[in-house]
């Protein structure tokens, strides 16, 4: 996972060796800061997947930029343009100025995104999703050839790093012996997806079965708090990161027939209100998303292949798709640092509630 990238652009040289393993990126160019002197900028970095550029200035030893996304402190600010990036209203660029902009738009270092449940539905479509942005992923599911199978897909297509952890969010065990052993290069998680769930049964609370409870509060529930528990540790060190729990129409409104289901996505609702209270001190935003009917393989999990029943859901309407959950939570996710959207209930157009579908 040795990286090598090489900018040559306008007789600048700029060479970054990018290690997978923690190490010093150095970049040097000729800085225009001052009129008459050739000074020199140098660019330092704790290299790694999720990296972040800081830039210091040789000549005035003052930071130049943390980061292609951060703004410039005021003594290094681009000159404002009127018509281009590379012109100015009344004067022309610095060479400084030259080379922050290139910096800025040649070495990016991606963010990384871990998903549970991402074999399918809505998990897939949301690692498809930040791949094609150019975050790295990581991903987790039960189904070792179709997590892997997906894992070369978004490799190949959006040339990004993609590390596949196959295990079950039910077993505990199994989930921090995966998690606390990441390589250093995946520490950084910038935001969690626990979107690993399922409901299972459809009966009423007499006739409900057992296992399917169990089956339901061990994975909506507490594989959610044991992921979560497990990569916390990351996001509290950075004191940053985002934490984003797939909820349910069915966590708001209780419906008939739904009681284990209902019960488990109740919890994830409660569960991401105290997440979002207890990390306040660590600057970690929590934001639950909860869909409403949405054709993807949840139905035929729900009723345990039974093809006929589970068309007949969406029968009648147009349901949402895996991909406008994956476009919310990626919109979520892209916020400013000073805004969280804590709590979102979405719904295709036909449908109200848990309960009301117009057919």
């Amino acid at each position: 996972m040795r990286k090598y990238s090489r900018l040559t652009v306008f007789g600048l040289w700029s060479l970054a060796i990018v290690s997978a393993r923690s190490c010093e990126v150095r970049s040097k160019a000729v800085c225009g800061l001052h009129v008459g002197e050739r000074k020199r900028i140098q660019c330092f970095a704790k290299s790694g997947i999720g990296s972040r550029i800081s830039l210091r200035c040789i000549g005035c030893s003052l930071p130049i930029a943390h980061s292609p996304f951060t703004k410039l402190p005021t003594h290094h600010s681009l000159l404002t343009t009127h018509h281009s990036p590379l012109t100015t209203h009344h004067s022309p660029l610095t060479i400084h100025d030259y080379l922050l902009i290139l910096l800025s738009h040649f070495i990016i270092m991606n963010k990384i995104i871990l998903i549970t449940g991402a074999t399918s539905g809505f998990g897939k479509a949301i690692a498809e999703k930040f791949a094609a942005a150019g975050w790295n992923c990581i991903i987790i599911g039960r189904r070792a050839e179709k997590l892997h199978a997906l894992a070369t897909d978004l490799q190949s297509h959006y040339d990004i790093q993609v590390l596949p952890l196959v295990f079950d969010v039910q077993k505990r065990s199994e989930v921090f012996a995966a998690l606390e052993n990441l390589s250093e290069d995946w520490h950084n998680i910038d935001v969690l997806v626990n979107n690993a769930g399922l409901a299972l049964g459809r009966d009423s609370f007499e006739n409900a079965n057992l296992d399917d409870w169990d089956t339901m509060i061990d994975t909506n529930v507490k594989g959610m708090m044991y992921v979560t528990k497990a990569v916390l540790p990351f996001m509290t060190k950075r004191k940053k990161g985002h934490i984003i729990n797939m909820g349910s129409v069915a966590g708001k409104l209780v419906y008939k027939e739904g009681n284990g289901y209902c019960a488990s996505k109740h919890a994830v609702d409660a569960l991401s209100k105290a997440m979002r209270i207890d990390l306040l001190p660590h600057h970690i935003k929590v934001t639950a998303i909860h869909p409403g009917a949405a054709e993807t393989e949840f139905s035929m999990v729900r009723f345990k292949g039974d093809e006929s029943k589970a068309k007949q859901v969406y029968e009648g309407f147009t349901p949402l798709r895996a991909e406008d959950i994956a476009d919310i939570t990626f919109y979520c996710a892209n916020l400013p640092e000073n805004v969280c959207i804590n709590d979102l209930v979405v719904s295709c157009t036909a449908q109200a509630d848990g309960i009301y579908i117009h057919k």
